[in-house]
């Protein structure tokens, strides 16, 4: 078993900036999709395609697109693959003091400063909200760098002022830890992401980050809200729904690529998860709109 090493990012901005903001496209792909975490705040705007949201310990799978503002060291995944099948990603990347540290307290900034108190939790924005932001953000491309300050400011009024948003980890995810913790949740979360299609006992995982079984588990379950098994059936769920998506295979077949040993408890715990059975799931995809 090789050794998964959290990932701190480091985020060097522009040439006379303060941020960062760059445009992925299907001949300027993203880099590989592994948990990671940063200081910075994050914009992500995926244009179109469907694909795994994976923030803190939120997981879900979105279609038509995603808009989503990410607090500072939230830990998340990449959200976009080769079968993604997006027009372009934009991401935009700025430390919570780019524009000093007590900007966002003053009254003209003070709800844009709750905004992104918010989003240390994750937040997602939906429909029209969703495309009518995204386009705001794409259209920042080719500004100079002062314009581009002040379409971000507005990007996030915007943001601030509309009610179609989901806050992701709203039950609980302890993001002010310590950079120990960081790293620790992080080598967690990558296991979880490159053995989950196989049983992993809390025994294995707790050895990887040096801890005892009841200390993990009450570790794991103060830092995310979830127990340790519901966090990597999740993360196969969220899988499944994905594979049902994007390939015609059987439902059987997905249950087993996804990592679930038993199909009775895979379809149980799919509809627990989504409202749906993975048939109805499937059946329905083409019709939905989020």
């Amino acid at each position: 078993m090789k050794n998964i090493k959290p990932s701190l990012e480091k985020i060097v901005p522009e040439f006379g900036s303060s941020m960062y903001y760059e445009t992925f496209s299907k001949d300027n792909k993203n880099k590989a999709p592994i948990w990671h975490y940063h200081p910075e705040i994050e914009i992500v705007y995926v244009n179109g395609g469907t694909g795994k949201r994976q923030i803190g310990s939120h997981m879900s799978y979105y279609r038509n697109g995603a808009l989503m503002l990410i607090g500072s060291n939230l830990p998340h995944c990449g959200f976009t693959d080769r079968m993604t099948g997006n027009s372009s990603e934009t991401i935009i990347q700025m430390l919570p003091d780019f524009l000093g540290r007590t900007f966002f307290d003053i009254p003209e900034m003070s709800t844009i400063g709750r905004l992104l108190e918010q989003a240390k939790k994750g937040i997602v924005f939906h429909g029209d909200t969703k495309r009518r932001i995204g386009a705001q953000i794409e259209s920042l491309q080719n500004l100079e760098s002062f314009e581009k300050l002040i379409g971000i400011l507005q990007v996030l009024r915007e943001m601030e002022r509309t009610d179609d948003y989901t806050i992701l980890n709203a039950e609980g995810f302890i993001v002010e830890t310590a950079l120990q913790d960081n790293n620790r949740i992080n080598l967690i979360f990558n296991f979880v992401q490159q053995e989950f299609v196989r049983p992993i006992p809390l025994e294995e995982i707790a050895d990887k980050v040096s801890m005892s079984v009841p200390g993990f588990c009450r570790y794991f379950k103060k830092i995310t809200g979830k127990t340790f098994t519901q966090f990597v059936n999740e993360y196969r769920l969220v899988h499944a729904a994905k594979l049902l998506h994007e390939k015609q295979t059987s439902i059987t077949d997905i249950c087993y690529e996804s990592g679930f040993s038993n199909f009775s408890h895979f379809n149980k715990l799919f509809k627990q998860f989504s409202g749906k059975t993975p048939s109805m799931y499937r059946n329905e995809l083409k019709y939905t709109v989020s």
